[in-house]
């Protein structure tokens, strides 16, 4: 994962260890000692991630050069990750930084490996924002005739954009299915930008990939010493999305005992953070994704009935990219755009012959498969159109590499995504399944998946 850092402290030793950390990542960063060179740098470059200390040399204890600082990045619209640190932390400090638009907080001294975890989320978080971002300012350049910023010209999507309004404003639980890479995530977000709850935090969590150990603290929190790795107070994903939405990805891959908990808060709206007999309530609107079909899990006892009910108060299905054909060209311009501005190239159309091949192609990757494709076509062509090689997609046979390409062509990396789109595939989205029949475990089989969605 690429990675631009901005380490903010005042101590020369704090800046060099963070430093050392973040090059053993192989991430590059920048460094400012002060408010003022921080707001200098925020406004120079964009980053991907803000590690900012909260205290500096007027106020060493407090942290209100960090709150007042973190309101000044924010107010100048500045949406880069923050991760609050400090040496004189409290659940009061970290909850206040979190409401002046904090994404997370640790304290000093740090464990290398809890702040490698943070960032690592947080930068995934980042990029999806990011993707988002430069999906409305798009959208709204080329005055998409569609409603709400989408690239959307079929009945179909025009249909669900219309559902989704309507119910956007109410607190029913919303749960979005459809085929990987369909935009299942965007438009959970965008449902919250609808909402009465916009002005509030949209939380996002991957519920199949929480290991079973970390679940409870990911989504309840634990205090400090609540056992041997907590060396700081965390907030949980509820306690952080409180009066806002909490969007839980992935939930038809969670195993059953994280079904259980999990169904336990949301019929009692209330948790404890682990090493803590303080009851909390959190008022969170609850959007749910899957790729998977529930109900037919439900009848073969791997999801619970009780817990599909409280999810399911509306289903939204994010139709397949085969199913809106008339979206596909429009999307397509739509990313020729996005790429040509990002790679300064001057390709700004297709031939009639990568319109056909465009639409004659079954995307079974969807949005992001037709995404992709269309970056790789813009880096590759060398004239002002782009024609059917640049797309190198293969519409006779969608299950093998083209025919003039082997296994044997393909690198490493090549090769390893492509077995997890078979997989995936011919399992129908299960990454339970898939994972077994590729004879790796499920926390595995979704680390190397999202090592190729970035």
């Amino acid at each position: 994962m690429q990675a631009n850092i901005l380490i903010a402290d005042d101590d020369e030793n704090i800046l060099s260890a963070l430093r050392l950390m973040v090059k053993g990542e192989k991430w590059q960063s920048d460094t400012a000692s002060s408010p003022h060179l921080v707001l200098h740098a925020l406004k120079q470059n964009r980053y991907s991630l803000l590690l900012l200390d909260m205290n500096y040399q007027r106020d060493t204890t407090s942290g209100a050069e960090g709150l007042q600082l973190i309101e000044d990045i924010r107010a100048l619209n500045i949406d880069t990750p923050i991760i609050a640190m400090t040496g004189w932390g409290s659940v009061e400090l970290a909850v206040e930084a979190m409401r002046k638009g904090a994404d997370d907080f640790i304290e000093k001294p740090w464990d290398n490996t809890r702040l490698l975890t943070i960032m690592r989320q947080q930068l995934q978080w980042g990029i999806q924002q990011q993707k988002h971002a430069e999906l409305v300012a798009e959208n709204r350049a080329l005055k998409t005739p569609a409603p709400s910023d989408w690239v959307a010209e079929s009945p179909l999507m025009h249909e669900l954009i219309n559902k989704a309004q309507m119910l956007a404003d109410s607190d029913i639980s919303v749960i979005l299915t459809g085929e990987n890479g369909t935009g299942k995530s965007l438009f959970a977000q965008w449902i919250h930008e609808q909402s009465n709850r916009k002005a509030q935090r949209f939380v996002s969590v991957n519920m199949g990939a929480i290991p079973e150990n970390l679940f409870e603290s990911e989504l309840f929190g634990h205090v400090k010493g609540a056992f041997t790795d907590a060396k700081e107070t965390r907030l949980g994903r509820f306690e952080l999305a409180d009066k806002g939405s909490l969007f839980l990805d992935e939930i038809g891959n969670m195993p059953s005992m994280q079904q259980a908990k999990l169904l336990r808060v949301l019929e009692s709206g209330k948790f404890e953070k682990i090493g803590s007999n303080v009851r909390q309530k959190a008022n969170v609107r609850i959007i749910s994704a899957t790729n998977a079909d529930l109900a037919e899990r439900v009848q073969q006892g791997i999801f619970r009935q009780d817990l599909f009910y409280r999810l399911n108060g509306v289903e939204l299905r994010i139709p397949a990219l085969r199913e809106r054909p008339e979206d596909i060209l429009p999307l397509a311009l739509h990313f020729i755009q996005l790429y040509t501005k990002k790679y300064q190239r001057n390709c700004h159309s297709l031939t009639e012959g990568a319109q056909h091949a465009l639409r004659s192609y079954s995307w079974p990757g969807n949005i992001r498969e037709l995404k992709h494709g269309i970056e790789r076509a813009v880096v590759l062509s060398a004239g002002d159109t782009i024609d059917v090689p640049a797309l190198a997609i293969n519409t006779t046979d969608q299950n093998t590499p083209p025919a003039s390409e082997t296994w044997a062509d393909l690198t490493m990396e090549q090769a390893e995504k492509r077995l997890l789109e078979l997989a995936l595939a011919k399992h129908k989205g299960n990454v339970n399944a898939a994972a077994d029949a590729l004879g790796i475990s499920r926390s595995a089989f979704y680390r190397r998946l999202e090592k190729y969605r970035t």
